[in-house]
């Protein structure tokens, strides 16, 4: 654990110090893709790859590969006309409170931005948090001159704290509900900063059943899926909760049946449910049955809720759950899912579909959302474009030259 540093009444440092957060000040941005972010993103990860407490969890070591060598200049190849791109100076994250390593990528980027970051943490105590701040302190011993590019720090809701940051950077970013960037936006920004929100919103899965029926892994389908799911008890934005199926009738139904047997096996064998989940899930269920046409699929246990319903609606996202809770959907044509591609719809998965063929289907539909269309099993794959927005342009500013 990393030793706790108090700062303000209601501030404590899990990563830097009050120091630290006087020197911030200071700091000079860096070009994107500096010399010096990508050697701290490799060490990280070489940390973070060998670390054996690390390796008991999928989504820190999964952000060790995101940050590679190999992976960074791959993501590098995107900017690398850009040479007269510089940070802004101090980037603000209010982190999730629902997604362990987010803030971690969300820092990350900034910094291959050119930035420093000072980092609300997620207000849940998730032991990835604990273990990551402990991989950044000990990387950042190695690069002793980037120590103030990064403050990681707790609090809860106060507002002159908020205030205080908000007022200290250049770019604020917010990952959270509407009821958290409204928070957030009471305190004022500098008049030059700029502000990135990412709010709640919804995805769906679209699955061709004769293609899923042809597929001879469907064990690895299922944990794709699972991946998608149930590693972030559907709490992540894009975790689908919408299951669309395309196919002749008798092919989808035994490709249900398939898909959601094996499915079962593994959230049976790896998924543990507690009772708030449970109830909260019939909740929904309820909730949705009294406003809709709806049907659920009988089953054995309650790990898998399965919801049918005959058509789509908009209005059926407000009716969303966790842990394992679906809204099933057989459609003729991809034309039918243009309910779902609200304002509010981040992520459309997709089991051997042709991504071309969802592409032009998606632009037909002139969608107001939509921001990634995905191969299932990497709904949760983090890219410098997220929510369509650029990261990397919209943390840094252009030294234009006439």
């Amino acid at each position: 654990m990393i030793p706790m540093q108090q700062h303000f009444d209601s501030v404590t440092y899990a990563l830097g110090s009050a120091e630290i957060e006087v020197q911030m000040e200071r700091v000079c941005p860096l070009l994107v893709f500096s010399e010096e972010a990508c050697a701290f993103l490799s060490a990280l990860s070489a940390r973070i790859l060998k670390d054996a407490e690390a390796k008991a969890f999928p989504d820190v070591m999964t952000l060790g590969f995101w940050c590679r060598p190999a992976a960074l200049r791959q993501m590098y190849r995107v900017y690398e006309a850009e040479k007269n791109r510089i940070g802004r100076g101090i980037v603000f994250h209010i982190a999730p409170s629902n997604v362990a390593v987010n803030f971690a990528y969300s820092c990350l980027a900034a910094f291959l931005a050119g930035n420093a970051s000072i980092v609300r943490l997620p207000s849940k105590n998730f032991p990835q948090v604990d273990v990551l701040c402990r991989i950044f302190a000990e990387t950042l011993a190695e690069f002793p001159a980037l120590f103030p590019y990064f403050l990681f720090v707790r609090y809860g809701h106060v507002q002159e704290v908020n205030e205080h940051y908000s007022q200290m950077c250049q770019t604020r970013v917010v990952w959270g509900g509407d009821a958290t960037i409204d928070a957030i936006r009471r305190a004022p920004l500098a008049p030059r900063a700029n502000e990135i929100t990412f709010a709640d919103r919804h995805s769906l899965a679209v699955i061709d059943a004769p293609a899923y029926l042809a597929a001879e892994d469907k064990e690895r389908i299922a944990q794709d899926f699972y991946n998608d799911t149930y590693l972030s008890d559907q709490n992540a934005c894009t975790a689908p909760h919408f299951v669309v199926w395309l196919g002749a009738a008798e092919k989808v139904k035994a490709a249900q049946e398939l898909f959601w047997r094996t499915l079962h096996a593994l959230v049976k064998d790896r998924y543990t449910m507690q009772a708030v989940q449970a109830v909260d899930k019939l909740t929904q269920l309820y909730r949705l049955g009294a406003c809709f046409e709806v049907r659920q699929v009988p089953a054995e246990d309650n790990l898998i809720t399965r919801v049918r319903v005959a058509k789509l609606t908009e209005e059926m996202t407000a009716y969303r759950a966790g842990s394992g809770f679906f809204i099933e959907y057989v459609a003729q044509e991809l034309a039918e899912i243009r309910p779902l591609c609200s304002i509010s719809c981040q992520t459309l998965s997709y089991y051997v579909v042709e991504w071309e063929t969802l592409l032009r289907a998606v632009l037909a539909m002139r969608p107001a959302g939509v921001d990634r269309i995905v191969p299932m099993g990497r709904t949760m794959d983090f890219t410098l474009v997220w929510d369509g927005v650029d990261l990397i342009r919209t943390m840094s500013r252009v030294v234009q030259v006439i």
